[in-house]
């Protein structure tokens, strides 16, 4: 347990540190024992853990207690969050202590940045990497710059924390944040906290965060102008805290059952009422069913007397019906022998009807087929036909490709004759080419001939 003097001295670190940072060595805060005490330095300690004190490094104790402080913060908002049942809202006290304590986390060992006035030293600058580093983190950003009532940057990061919590992804972004060890560098020294492994713990005890629903006003809230100090009363209890707790546990438990064993009591009479009704409905149920029962028998006895009459009348129309068939019968045996000699004729009939529409049928089926050798005749002599006209049409088109030529050539010859007329110097060379064209000419009229000849007999 912790008395007054040393919960001075536990707190002391964290609000100097909440100021500017700084941690006096008679200040230094010790790591949780098990039972989840604090511990602090000792007013008259031993010689033994004077040694122990000083070989221990004391960043080391400082990265130790924040890391207890925020296991006790996050486990203690989730399980009252979980008893409370509802959306936490901002003023929650434990959701508070949590902010704190996180605020606490992000500034130790952060370095301070010379400004043109002062010096300046937030945890707004790591937070806003986040946005370089998780494309999802922009939305976030951006929300927090447009806040109209935040004026410092510390403003700004408390902002940050908040909404990161309600969308559920504060672990998201600081894992991504402690990964990039080389940009982190520039905000915080070697030992801080988000430089070590005590880093990586509590981003993954800030998973667990994921079960809690938080509806924050950021918007109207003062968050420049917060001192954040880390309440250790809402974690640390005394014995007859203890003792009252499990006292009120008790009688809560015998509430309970007081408040069951009276449930129970009001169920068990009405369930005993209602079997009253029933019976006394049962009761009236049973005499009208004993008049009913009489009514019945009565009934039988009836139906007996008319059953008797009945079978004495079927008997007598038994007798009557069998007389009636023996009369039948015999009509039915005289017209059985009459169907069987008319049958005779009527299957020698339909044995020709069938034969006469086999033929005709064997007749009809001779016809269909050489209906389909002439319709199928009739095609091949459209296809030839259409083949013929498109030969007829290519030839057409080589003909007058050759009068063309033919013309061409007859061009050229006149060119040539003029050019002759021209030039003497050149004639012999000239009567040469007008002997090759006349050749050509000759050949190309013999060609046209032949091909005129054989379109003439094409078309005959």
């Amino acid at each position: 347990m912790i008395r007054g003097d040393r919960f001075r001295a536990a707190l002391a670190p964290s609000r100097h540190q909440g100021r500017c940072d700084r941690t006096e060595p008679s200040q230094t805060r010790w790591p949780r024992r098990a039972c989840g005490e604090l511990l602090t330095r000792p007013e008259s300690p031993c010689p033994i853990r004077t040694v122990a004190m000083a070989t221990k490094d004391p960043t080391a104790v400082e990265r130790a207690n924040l890391l207890n402080m925020a296991k006790l913060s996050i486990k203690g908002l989730i399980e009252s969050a979980l008893s409370f049942g509802r959306t936490l809202d901002s003023d929650y006290p434990p959701l508070q202590q949590f902010f704190v304590v996180m605020e606490h986390c992000l500034k130790h060992g952060l370095k301070v940045r010379k400004s043109f006035l002062s010096y300046n030293k937030t945890i707004w600058g790591p937070l806003e990497l986040v946005e370089k580093l998780y494309p999802e983190a922009e939305e976030i950003g951006a929300s927090v710059r447009d806040l109209p009532g935040l004026k410092t940057p510390l403003g700004r990061a408390r902002a940050w924390l908040r909404l990161a919590l309600m969308q559920k992804k504060m672990a998201d972004y600081l894992r991504c944040l402690i990964i990039q060890r080389e940009l982190l560098s520039e905000f915080y020294e070697y030992h801080a906290l988000m430089m070590e492994e005590e880093g990586a713990v509590i981003v993954g005890l800030l998973v667990g965060l994921n079960v809690i629903d938080a509806n924050l006003c950021v918007k109207g809230e003062d968050l420049d102008s917060q001192v954040g100090v880390i309440d250790f009363s809402m974690y640390l209890k005394n014995e007859e805290e203890i003792g009252n707790k499990e006292r009120n546990v008790q009688i809560a438990a015998i509430l309970d059952q007081k408040n069951y064993v009276e449930e129970l009591n009001r169920q068990l009479s009405s369930t005993v009422s209602s079997l009253h009704s029933r019976v006394d409905s049962l009761e009236k149920s049973n005499t009208k069913l004993i008049e009913e029962l009489a009514i019945a028998k009565n009934n039988i006895i009836k139906l007996q007397e008319e059953n008797h009459q009945l079978r004495s009348e079927n008997e007598l129309i038994l007798m009557r019906t069998r007389q009636h068939l023996e009369v039948t019968k015999v009509d039915v045996e005289t017209e059985l022998q009459t169907y069987k000699h008319s049958r005779q004729g009527l299957d020698e009939m339909y044995n020709d009807a069938r034969r006469q529409l086999r033929d005709e049928s064997q007749l009809r089926q001779d016809v269909e087929n050489e209906l389909s050798v002439q319709v199928g005749m009739k095609h091949e002599i459209e296809l030839a036909m259409k083949l013929l006209e498109k030969d007829i049409h290519e030839k057409q088109d080589t003909l007058i490709g050759l009068r063309q030529q033919l013309e061409e050539v007859k061009a050229i010859n006149i060119e040539m004759y003029q050019k002759l007329q021209g030039s003497e110097d050149s004639l012999k060379e000239k009567n040469e080419i007008i002997a090759r064209l006349e050749e050509k000419t000759d050949k190309i009229t013999s060609a046209m001939r032949q091909l005129e000849q054989s379109l003439s007999f094409t078309q005959s």
